[in-house]
């Protein structure tokens, strides 16, 4: 079998990204080489390949579903916001500019050439590709220059299953109203749609069904449950937001910066029962936690000010100075120095001052770091100071340097494992630490089960709990498990036998009941 099939949704945040990586995952079981695409992800959520390239979080959660090594083919085009108006833009893993949105919709048919080079590469050497939309193919708007939604079905001539959220209300006025303001043509290429997120008793939804069938010509290929898997989300709309009940032995808060970034890096500790991850954007709502976390963010000047303006700021120094843990990764890291040097403008320019907790001073250059490493935990030091030795892996992306002065100690060996044509892999120190104050610049930190197992430990034994009190997944074979678990679902959902009707004949497939 060789083809495509494309998920398309009534509006963001509907299940496109989970419903492909679960076909995907089924596609996969059932003996296929498949691979997942989308043209242009926006998103803050990135993840770096092993030759140093950048991608979104979303697409490398659907090669894992496939069971293969996430490529920036597989997101050709990925737009990180820096502000309400403005993204960074990224072609092919590699950053090419910051650009207001007017500015990126006059170029973005340039990008076509690029967009469709990498498709054909994943369609040459897979069986069948999995191609996400964004957003809504109905916004009329923005129709013109499409390269996402139906622009891009018909360029590779996929065909389009469309995707409705039910428990946000009104999917029959969705799915409708979507295939109403459509063109004729693109009607012609959706061969499904799909009920997602629907709670009870699915025989209750049949009449209307039936009446959707009616009024659309288009089959309803399936209704698929809400359910609860620990499957990575795409961005900043993900529900782990809305967790701020103070519950479990160990209470950690993770601080909700308004431009956050990798906020997939705690998804670990979440996974762990009796440990409460909670994201806090008030100081009203921090309490007295065991630890807080200070996460990624894409701009880190303009969320430092913020932290300062809402209070927050004074809250975590509080805490630190009652000698609780603080933990900062990236731009995390960056705020707790004592300065940011922008001397280029790369974000805002000047100097602005940090949170002092540690003894380092950042500088923003124009060139990002990309790579994958790994290594070990130095001497921390503090609460964490049995972490010596711990094992971790993860990623660097960032545009800061950073200078450690003399009375802070370093917090990692790392050595850099990015597969770069023609270098040889480097080892160098990463982050810092004083007192109960720590920071580093590696993403996925606490993806090794030894980073995660011996930060929770400290957290207990603080509280007066034995270390092991609470049992650390293996989180490569846990999320192995989350697939596994989607793609039964999925089979369980969908008509699979029209799926595969559709993928193998393509846009021949019939297209109305």
């Amino acid at each position: 079998m060789n083809g495509s099939i494309m998920i398309q949704g009534t509006m963001s945040n509907v299940g496109k990204s989970v419903l492909a990586g679960g076909l995907c995952r089924v596609l996969r079981q059932d003996g296929y080489r498949v691979a997942p695409f989308k043209s242009q992800n926006m998103a803050l959520n990135s993840f770096i390949t092993k030759d140093g390239l950048e991608m979104g979080r979303a697409q490398v959660m659907q090669a894992e579903a496939a069971g293969i090594e996430p490529e920036a083919v597989m997101n050709p085009i990925l737009l990180k916001p820096t502000n309400d108006t403005g993204s960074q833009v990224i072609v092919n893993g590699k950053p090419v500019g910051v650009m207001a949105a007017v500015e990126y919709y006059r170029h973005k048919k340039e990008y076509v050439p690029a967009i469709l080079e990498a498709y054909h590469d994943l369609a040459d050497r897979f069986d069948v590709v999995v191609i996400e939309g964004a957003g809504s193919p109905a916004e009329i708007n923005l129709k013109q220059d499409d390269i996402v939604n139906m622009g891009l079905a018909e360029l590779v001539d996929a065909p389009v299953l469309l995707a409705g959220d039910i428990d946000r209300g009104g999917v029959f006025a969705q799915i409708a109203g979507t295939v109403i303001l459509l063109e004729e043509k693109e009607r012609r290429r959706i061969k499904g749609t799909v009920i997602n997120k629907f709670r009870g008793d699915v025989s209750i939804l049949k009449p209307g069904l039936t009446m959707l069938e009616d009024l659309t010509k288009i089959p309803v290929l399936g209704v698929v449950p809400y359910f609860y898997l620990d499957i990575d989300d795409e961005d900043s709309l993900t529900e782990r937001f809305k967790n701020r009940n103070q519950t479990g032995i160990v209470d950690v808060a993770v601080i909700r910066l308004p431009r956050i970034s990798n906020f997939t890096d705690f998804a670990p500790l979440e996974a762990v029962d009796g440990i409460n991850v909670r994201y806090v954007d008030a100081p009203a709502e921090l309490g007295r936690p065991d630890a807080v976390i200070l996460p990624g963010s894409k701009n880190t000047i303009q969320d430092l000010l913020w932290l300062r303006q809402c209070g927050l700021e004074a809250a975590i120094l509080q805490h630190a100075a009652r000698d609780g843990i603080v933990f900062g990764i990236c731009g995390g890291y960056q705020m707790l120095g004592e300065e940011i040097r922008d001397p280029e403008g790369t974000e805002r320019k000047g100097t602005v001052k940090g949170m002092g907790l540690l003894p380092v001073r950042t500088v923003f250059e124009q060139e990002k770091r990309r790579t994958r490493v790994h290594g070990t935990f130095l001497h921390p030091g503090g609460a964490l100071a049995k972490m010596s030795g711990a094992e971790y892996e993860g990623y660097e992306i960032h545009m800061g340097r950073t200078e450690v002065t003399e009375e802070a100690k370093r917090l990692l060996s790392l050595k850099e494992d990015t597969e770069v044509p023609g270098t040889e892999p480097s080892v160098r120190m990463d982050g810092a630490c004083h007192g109960n104050v720590y920071g580093c610049y590696v993403h996925g930190i606490f993806d090794h089960p030894q980073a995660a197992g011996g930060f929770l430990s400290a957290l207990l034994e603080r509280k007066g709990y034995a270390a092991d009190a609470v049992q650390v997944r293996d989180w490569k074979t846990y999320k192995e498990e989350q697939y596994d678990a989607l793609a039964d679902i999925v089979r369980a959902s969908l008509d699979m036998d029209a799926v595969y009707r559709i993928i193998e004949k393509g846009n021949d497939a019939p297209c109305s009941l």
